[in-house]
């Protein structure tokens, strides 16, 4: 296989790169594959535009909301009526297969 040939892509991309990489929310491994660099590629750059004595440049991690009150009662209340569906279907299985079980013969 032949080896890639080194891109030399200027110093505005990469800190619009960067910068959106910290605005955006979005993964580096997306941003990444949009501009077709290596993910490794991006962090270097990401390193590299961090202010000094930060150390390594990271996205913030927000931590997301639980359920609301309402939710958590809806999913209850579905959980408690799964079994009974379950239960339902199965009786009416058995019974078909009764049914036609005896037509058979």
């Amino acid at each position: 296989m032949g080896r890639r040939k080194r891109r030399h892509l200027p110093e505005s991309l990469k800190r619009e790169a960067v910068e959106r990489v910290r605005t955006s929310g979005l993964p580096i491994c997306r941003v990444a594959e949009e501009l077709d660099v290596h993910e490794t590629v991006l962090r270097r750059w990401m390193a590299r535009c961090a202010e000094p004595g930060t150390g390594p440049a990271r996205r913030s991690v927000t931590q997301a909301q639980g359920p609301s009150p309402a939710d958590l009662a809806a999913e209850s209340a579905r959980l408690k009526r799964d079994p009974q569906r379950a239960q339902m279907e199965r009786d009416i299985l058995e019974n078909a297969a009764l049914i036609f079980g005896t037509a058979s013969r």
